[in-house]
């Protein structure tokens, strides 16, 4: 069960005068939470952010809620208690997905049950991070034809038939319904505002990556996708090593998660140098 106690510290939410201090708080930790800080850096006036203080004053804990998603950022700690308001903030607000690191994400999910707040689905995700420059054998690999580079308008029906496939491969819980004008929405927000690079293969356009947020220090990479029948050519190790070396001379390490099933997709991933940090969740509701 979730304690009761931590320094006898009550959940607040953050005023705008202590947002240097959530600041830090999430560069600190932007390995592990790079999604959650991302929102942060971007909500200004929108969504909600509360924090639970140690002694001295110092943030301990911070809970954001941004677009119908709750990201505990609790430190792997035991020891935060449950934030009594999450209740009445649920009553009316609605909750489509809470995500972060397994254990902060168990934490926050068994306050939820015990309120009547149960997950329709969890899917867990090995977090994974690349801080240097990727390997040599990985920007060596995939097909001499194969081409890099960045989208253009003429490849908007094959980037949105990958990215359609992708969505439902990868993103979708298992009883969600796709929805192709929400995907193309999606998709042109996505190349209005994030890093995108395609792979092209014989005049066919066969895999796709993105950036889906950037943090204080790190991006967040997904979007990785190849082509069922143009896979187990290095096609997506090539890929992935191409475009974070770009991201890397940024200054911005990398973050990603990806399905702990997906055993090529890891496999791909440590190939281009990444390596595993910690059990990641989201759970839908």
């Amino acid at each position: 069960m979730l304690r009761r106690n931590l320094n006898k510290s009550r959940w607040r939410k953050v005023p705008k005068e202590d947002r240097h201090i959530a600041e830090a708080f999430f560069r600190l930790r932007e390995k592990y939470c790079v999604a959650a800080s991302a929102r942060f850096r971007l909500m200004q006036n929108r969504g909600h952010l509360w924090h639970l203080s140690a002694a001295g004053g110092d943030f301990a804990a911070l809970l954001l809620h941004s677009r119908q998603s709750l990201f505990p950022v609790f430190d792997k700690n035991p020891r935060v208690p449950g934030p009594r308001f999450l209740n009445r903030f649920l009553g009316r607000v609605p909750i489509y997905s809470l995500q972060g690191l397994r254990e902060d994400a168990e934490l926050l999910e068994e306050l939820m049950e015990s309120q009547g707040y149960f997950a329709a689905e969890r899917i867990d995700y090995e977090l994974m991070s690349l801080d240097d420059l990727p390997k040599a054998e990985a920007l060596k690999a995939g097909p001499e034809a194969l081409v890099l580079r960045p989208p253009e308008p003429k490849d908007s029906e094959q980037l949105f038939a990958l990215q359609s496939a992708y969505e439902q491969e990868e993103v979708l819980p298992k009883k969600a319904v796709f929805n192709p004008a929400a995907c193309r929405l999606g998709l042109d927000r996505m190349i209005a505002s994030e890093l995108v690079l395609l792979a092209e293969l014989n005049g066919q356009v066969v895999g796709k990556i993105n950036t889906s947020a950037e943090s204080f220090t790190r991006y967040q990479i997904g979007g990785v996708y190849v082509r069922p029948d143009c896979r187990g050519q290095g096609i997506a190790a090539k890929m992935t090593a191409v475009f974070t070396r770009k991201l890397l001379s940024q200054g911005k390490g990398i973050s990603l998660f990806v399905k702990k099933q997906n055993k090529a997709a890891i496999k791909a991933y440590r190939k281009t140098g990444f390596c595993g940090l910690a059990d990641y969740r989201i759970s839908y509701f």
